[in-house]
């Protein structure tokens, strides 16, 4: 075989098209395309080099790449040979995707990636729920966004996101690379999914939550993330203080209910966001009213189920303790759907767009989206 010059640039062109399945970066970047023969009938032979033997879509992989080829003008007919990479090659790209060493890229100087992590004193407020809104919101807005349910124990990201049961990360088999899941526009990474089955409990110390948490971070293979949303779990426990170290530029939202018993504990995760020098960018009340229509008057009432203030009496304890203002961001109405499209697996920002509750939610991701990183 013999090369045609006048043909390898527009079929290296048409190769950088082409995206590797489950890293989602060209080919061309990742170095995996090898050897280009043409033969004087412009047939060409492309050899793709691939990372294991086993990859899960091979099929579609060799079909993408004929597609570009057969695409050139002046190609006759495109065929792919894949071969592995020796252990130099797999190296180099392992390095390329997570650099020399094991470290969390999200901590380091020259970070792009905002880090939005969203907190509650306790449980039931509506925190995993306001994180995958939020991180859908943001996605719908143009964002690469990536979702971390770090909530071990109570991990309830992949039923909110429609994940089905036995559906879970990859593996980059020899590179130590996870590949997260893809869902309602966002990359996710839970325990949840790497269980043999939903109901199986995670019965792990502190050390070891430590452990999963810092792989999370620093084995995943996120991609160029615009935002990367933690679903932190409830409280000041382990978890928080460890990615307080992990991740100290991180933002912090706290999300409290206007009722009394809610606003005291959601003021301590503030507190404890900032003992660990990361910056609590705002409050998030949530389930702040009912509007519901009178069947005597047929006028829209606001009804104020669990109380009224807690957001502003947590901004405003918040602003004085810390020495910095701390906003009340959103205030989220209580909305049946809200909680139905999370037990379906769909989002309200996506199934019910137009809903007061999507919208404020909406205007959250907005407003973050136009905000600056904060600093510490």
């Amino acid at each position: 075989m013999t090369d045609s010059p006048a043909l390898l640039a527009p079929i290296r062109a048409a190769l950088a098209t082409v995206m590797d399945p489950e890293l989602g970066r060209p080919i061309t970047e990742l170095n995996m395309v090898g050897d280009i023969d043409i033969d004087d009938q412009s047939r060409v032979t492309v050899t793709i080099l691939l990372t294991t033997a086993a990859c899960p879509l091979q099929a579609r992989f060799t079909q993408d790449v004929v597609d570009a080829v057969l695409g050139v003008d002046g190609v006759a007919d495109a065929r792919v040979t894949m071969t592995i990479m020796n252990d130099e090659q797999r190296e180099a790209l392992r390095n390329q995707l997570r650099g020399p060493e094991r470290e969390i890229p999200f901590s380091k100087a020259d970070n792009t990636t905002r880090v939005i992590a969203v907190a509650s004193g306790k449980g039931g407020v509506g925190k995993s729920s306001m994180t995958v809104n939020l991180a859908c919101a943001l996605a719908k807005q143009g964002f690469n966004v990536g979702v971390l349910d770090a909530d071990v124990y109570g991990h309830s990201v992949p039923d909110l996101l429609g994940i089905p049961d036995g559906e879970g990360p990859s593996m980059i088999e020899g590179m130590d690379l996870i590949v997260p899941v893809e869902a309602q526009g966002v990359k996710v990474m839970s325990i949840g999914m790497m269980k043999p089955s939903r109901d199986q409990v995670v019965a792990w110390r502190g050390p070891v939550v430590d452990r999963a948490i810092n792989q999370f971070l620093a084995d995943v293979y996120w991609g160029d993330l615009d935002f990367l949303v933690l679903d932190l779990p409830p409280g000041t426990g382990d978890t928080a203080i460890g990615l307080g170290q992990k991740v100290p530029n991180a933002e912090v939202i706290v999300v409290t209910t206007p009722q009394a018993a809610a606003t005291e504990v959601a003021e301590r995760a503030g507190t404890m966001a900032s003992m660990m020098h990361q910056r609590v960018i705002g409050v998030v009340e949530n389930m702040s009213y009912l509007e519901t229509v009178c069947p005597h008057c047929g006028k829209s009432h606001r009804v104020d189920v669990f109380g009224v203030g807690g957001g502003e009496k947590v901004a405003a304890s918040l602003t004085e303790r810390l020495g910095y203002d701390v906003p009340v961001l959103a205030q989220i109405p209580l909305e049946p759907d809200f909680r139905r499209d999370g037990d379906k697996g769909t989002p309200s920002v996506i199934a019910h767009a137009d809903s007061p509750a999507a919208q404020a939610v909406t205007a959250l991701a907005q407003r973050l989206a136009d905000s600056t990183p904060a600093t510490t």
